[in-house]
């Protein structure tokens, strides 16, 4: 089991950050994550991968990267963390076709 207590809100900062200046593909291709399926941090106005932004966070808090099945990324998981480090989490939108 992940132990999520290293991880401040700084680091997720930091990988919000990162996931700008990247791009989705590249950081995706970085970090081993995938596009979100079912919620999205929302930051600044902006949407973002809730597992793939604690990973990264995780990542740089420890040194240590983390693989998309050594955690949960639902309400339970990723979504729960990122809530009480203060942020937003919502329903992905789904878009338009």
């Amino acid at each position: 089991m992940v132990q999520w207590r290293r991880v401040t809100r700084g680091e997720v900062l930091r990988a919000i950050h990162e996931y700008d200046r990247l791009g989705p593909e590249q950081f995706f291709s970085q970090h081993g994550f995938a596009p979100t399926t079912t919620y999205e941090l929302v930051q600044g106005g902006r949407r973002y991968p809730p597992k793939a932004i604690l990973g990264a966070a995780y990542e740089f808090a420890t040194g240590k990267q983390l693989r998309s099945s050594d955690f949960e990324g639902g309400k339970t998981g990723a979504v729960k963390v990122l809530g009480e480090l203060g942020f937003g989490i919502e329903k992905k939108l789904r878009s338009a076709r």
